[in-house]
């Protein structure tokens, strides 16, 4: 048996997979995130491995046998995160998470201190990244600056829990702004602009190799057997990819979660951010994929909720009776709830509804959440392909994937053919589970081999042309709007 951890921004998330690629059992537990200040996002490192401990007692109370026969583990997370260490692995304070934006004015300083971040990174310096957050401790927090011995993404604070190992993977370092995106090394240009060293980071392994064996007294309080290795695993979009047996050039997905995040594997670094799309490395040697993102996805339905006092089963329900009329006469929803980041890099973005009428309802409010995600989602897509950046394949995962409604209306706007994938959710810890497999055998195709497609959804031509209309008021929109977000005072990311 492998065990994929997967350490998301709402959910933490396991999976058992047997050695002929079989789930054999998942758990999963829901995280808190913290936002003490507007544009704030916060989570507790400890809290992290909290729940993972009680999701692995989930595992092994409801599973026993297999959970014994545990041989890996694979490590998956959100990008991006700031963990910051003391020199005795101790938390100096919560960790600053990808969707934090206080973080603004430092992007325009680390441009000025390294100017050549763009050509090394691949990517534009956006307050989600971690090198701004450095620099924003070192500001505004100067005595834990001074304490930092060392900074780890937040997947690999658990490696430091289970095996007492500071490491990390290509994938994730490939989000922090200090990797030679194509050396697939750490710059110590880049660290030095955040009067940082090489000491202070981790030592970079590919993610399918191991880095280690869970400590002994780890593995007995987890119910583990002795030997346990853990891979290096890698961020969630990697993971996810390898999830889905997306590892050859053109494979992708697109993932509806707290975010959105859609991405394509590429034979080679592709530098050329101006877009806003992000170049990083796959979680697999000489494999680097293209990624848009927006910042919120289906965590703008799940505020929806909380608004109406409602839950997303009764409100997806209700969105499938809205008619075609009612759509066509739907507000414009902007869903820029944190900001937004691909093509627009704009932390001052916000949400908005546009049109609203005393005959809307929570279901066309809904209904506009759902085409304004797509309608974002689709301003990543013609950015990517701008780029020259080209899908064969392209699979729809994470939690919004459960609503067939919202797959059919993407395969709409983006006018492209979507696959479905089972165990959608759980994806990137599958692709985690699959790195801790290739940790101790090494067989890439063997273990990429069995893919899970569920259904399928086709492009309607006509919806597609609708759509069109409504995609460009969308887009003028925003252009008309945009100066005034700058002018409100509410939000302070200082």
């Amino acid at each position: 048996m492998f065990l994929g951890i997967d350490l998301g921004t709402s959910e933490l998330k396991t999976v058992l997979l047997s050695d002929d690629g079989v789930i054999v059992a998942s758990a999963s537990h829901p995280l808190a995130i913290s936002r003490l200040r507007p544009g704030w996002a916060e989570q507790d490192p400890e809290e992290w491995w909290r729940v993972t401990c009680t999701t692995l007692a989930t595992l092994r109370d409801s599973h026993s046998i297999a959970y014994a026969q545990i041989r890996a583990i694979g490590l998956s997370g959100q990008m991006h995160g700031a963990v910051l260490l003391d020199a005795y692995d101790r938390p100096l304070r919560p960790a600053i998470l990808w969707n934090d934006m206080r973080c603004v004015s430092e992007c325009d300083e680390l441009l000025r201190r390294a100017p050549m971040l763009h050509a090394l990174t691949g990517n534009w310096a956006m307050p989600g990244f971690t090198a701004p957050k450095l620099l924003w401790l070192a500001r505004h927090e100067p005595e834990n600056f001074k304490k930092l011995a060392c900074v780890l993404l937040p997947k690999d604070y658990l490696r430091l829990r289970l095996t007492g190992e500071r490491l990390t993977d290509p994938s994730d370092a490939s989000g922090t702004l200090w990797l030679d995106v194509a050396r697939r090394e750490w710059s110590s240009e880049l660290l030095q602009a955040c009067d940082l060293n090489c000491a202070q980071v981790p030592k970079i392994v590919e993610g399918s190799s191991p880095t280690g064996f869970v400590r002994p007294r780890i593995a007995s309080e987890l119910g583990l057997s002795s030997g346990v290795t853990v891979a290096a695993g890698g961020g969630d979009t990697a993971t996810s990819a390898i999830g889905l047996g997306a590892a050859e050039d053109g494979d992708g997905f697109l993932s509806l979660g707290t975010s959105g995040v859609l991405s394509v594997v590429t034979g080679q670094a592709r530098i050329s951010p101006e877009m806003g799309v992000h170049a990083l490395c796959h979680a697999v040697p000489e494999r680097w994929h293209r990624t848009s993102v927006t910042l919120s996805a289906a965590s703008c339905l799940r505020w929806l909720c909380q608004l109406s006092a409602t839950d997303e089963s009764t409100l997806l329900a209700e969105v499938t009776k809205v008619t075609p009329d009612q759509c066509a006469k739907a507000p414009l929803f902007l869903p820029y709830l944190s900001g937004e980041r691909t093509p627009h890099n704009d932390p001052y973005a916000q949400g908005v509804f546009f049109g609203l009428a005393n005959d809307d309802t929570r279901a066309t409010l809904a209904y506009s959440i759902l085409e304004g995600v797509a309608f974002s989602i689709r301003d990543g897509f013609d950015a990517m392909r701008a780029d020259g950046t080209r899908e064969t394949s392209l699979t729809l995962i994470g939690g919004g994937a459960r609503s067939a409604y919202w797959a059919q209306l993407i395969a709409d706007v983006l006018c492209i053919h979507l696959r479905r994938q089972r165990n959608s959710q759980s994806v990137a810890a599958l692709g985690a589970a699959r790195l801790g497999s290739l940790a101790v055998d090494g067989d890439l195709a063997g273990v990429m081999r069995r893919h899970y497609v569920r259904d399928e959804f086709h492009p309607d031509l006509e919806r597609h042309s609708i759509f069109l209309e409504r995609l460009q008021l969308f887009r003028n929109l925003y252009k008309q709007i945009r100066p005034l977000f700058r002018t409100r005072q509410s939000l302070h990311f200082q």
